[in-house]
C-alpha cells in the first residue's frame, strides 16, 4: 500500500539532503552541555557506577560551573534555500495526488521547523524526516468516531447510516462488508435497497443478505428510494434492530437532480450519519466529490475503497484534512472481512515513517 509514495518521498528526502550537504555552508557552534553528578539513590536502591576521582578531576577542568564546552558543525537553512531544496518533495507529492492544502500545510509545518535553526550535519535527514511525519499525522485531527459506540448509546433504535458516493465507489460492497464488520461486533443490521435505478443492484445487495444472513428491505426497480429506506427504518424498528444501513444509486456531484433525490432520501430517513464512500486510486477526485456531496448533504465520515491497490495514496493523506471529516474505513479487498478501521500510525508505517 502507498509503495509508490513511499519510495518518491524517499527519494526526495535523500536529495534534500544532499543538497544542503553539497550547498549549504557549515557553522562552528559552541554548545554548552550540563554535566550531570552521578549519585546513588539509596530509596530507590537504583545501582550506579560511582563517580571516581579521575571523572572528578576533569569535570573540574571543565570550569567551576560543571559545564563542557564544545565545538560541533552545523548548518541553517535560509527560507530562500528551503523553497530551492522544498521543490523536490513537492513535486513528490504532487506526482502522488497528494492535495495542494496538504502540500502547503507540510511546508509551513517544516518551514517553522528547520529554517534558520542550526542542525546538526549528522541529524539532518533525520530531523526533516521526523518533521514530515508530525506534519503528515498531524492531518489526521479530525475526532475519530467510534460506530459501534454511537450505535450502542442511542436510546430510540434503530441507528441509521446512509451510504453515498459516485457510480462504481464500491457502496453496495462496502455496506455489505460494514454489515458484516457490525455483526461480529455483535449489533443487529437491516440493510435497505435503496439503489432502485442500477440494473441488478437489488440482486447483488439480497445475495450480500443471503450470504450473511442479514435481511434486506426492497422495493421494484424504479420505486422511490426515499420510500424504501422509509419502509427499511419501520421494519428495523418493529424488529428491534440496532442498525440500518442504507444503499444508494451512485450519481456524479455535477447531476443536480440526482443529488437533489438524494437529498430527498435524507430528508425522509434522517439517518444518524451519511458515509461516503469513494475510490482511495482516484486521489484528488475522491477529495472534490467528498466536498461537492457536502453541498447537500452532511458527511459523517469516508470510507476509502481499493486501499490494498493504491500505490499513491493521495487521497488516504489528503482527504480527511481538506474536509475535516474522519475516514472510518479502508477497504483491501474483496472478502467481506476486507474492511479494516482506519489506522493513522499504520499509514505513517507504510509511508516509511
Amino acid at each position: 500500500m502507498f509503495k509508490f509514495l513511499r519510495d518518491k518521498v524517499k527519494g526526495a528526502l535523500d536529495r534534500i539532503s544532499k543538497k544542503v550537504e553539497e550547498e549549504v555552508p557549515e557553522e562552528k557552534t559552541e554548545i554548552l552541555e550540563e554535566v550531570i553528578e552521578k549519585k546513588k539513590d539509596a530509596d530507590k536502591k537504583i545501582s550506579v557506577k560511582p563517580v571516581g576521582e579521575e571523572e572528578i578531576k576533569e569535570v573540574k577542568k571543565k570550569g567551576l560551573l560543571g559545564k563542557i564546552k564544545e565545538t560541533i558543525s552545523t548548518k541553517k537553512i535560509s527560507p530562500e534555500k528551503f523553497d530551492e531544496i522544498f521543490e523536490e518533495l513537492e513535486i513528490a507529492l504532487l506526482e502522488n495526488n497528494v492535495a495542494l492544502e496538504v502540500i502547503d500545510k507540510i511546508r509551513d509545518d517544516l518551514k517553522v521547523e528547520i529554517v534558520d535553526k542550526p542542525i546538526s550535519r549528522n541529524d539532518f535527514s533525520s530531523k526533516i524526516s521526523d518533521s514530515l511525519k508530525k506534519s503528515i499525522s498531524d492531518l489526521f485531527d479530525a475526532e475519530k468516531i467510534d460506530l459501534i459506540k454511537k450505535i450502542r448509546d442511542k436510546q430510540e433504535k434503530p441507528y441509521v447510516i446512509c451510504f453515498v458516493g459516485v457510480n462504481g465507489s464500491g457502496k453496495t460492497t462496502s455496506i455489505a462488508k460494514v454489515a458484516n464488520y457490525l455483526k461480529d461486533k455483535g449489533v443487529g443490521v437491516l440493510m435497505v435497497a435503496g439503489d432502485t435505478w442500477r440494473a441488478a443492484s437489488i440482486q447483488q445487495l439480497e445475495e450480500h443478505g443471503k450470504k450473511l444472513n442479514v435481511k434486506v428491505i426492497k422495493h421494484n426497480y424504479g420505486s422511490d428510494p426515499a420510500a424504501v429506506a422509509f419502509d427499511g427504518i419501520k421494519s428495523a424498528k418493529s424488529n428491534n434492530i440496532d442498525a440500518v444501513l442504507i444503499d444508494t444509486a451512485g450519481r456524479q456531484q455535477s447531476n443536480k437532480d440526482l443529488m437533489r433525490e438524494m437529498e430527498k432520501i435524507i430528508r425522509v430517513a434522517k439517518p444518524d450519519m451519511n458515509i461516503f464512500v469513494g475510490e482511495s486510486i482516484t486521489g484528488n477526485d475522491c477529495v472534490v466529490q467528498v466536498q461537492e456531496f457536502g453541498d447537500f448533504v452532511e458527511i459523517g465520515g469516508i470510507i476509502l475503497t481499493k486501499s490494498d491497490v493504491d500505490e499513491k495514496g493521495g487521497a488516504a493523506i489528503s482527504v480527511s484534512y481538506v474536509t475535516g471529516k474522519p475516514i472510518l474505513f479502508l477497504g483491501n479487498g474483496q472478502e467481506y472481512k476486507d474492511i479494516e478501521e482506519f489506522d493513522k500510525e499504520k499509514l505513517l508505517n507504510s509511508l516509511g515513517f
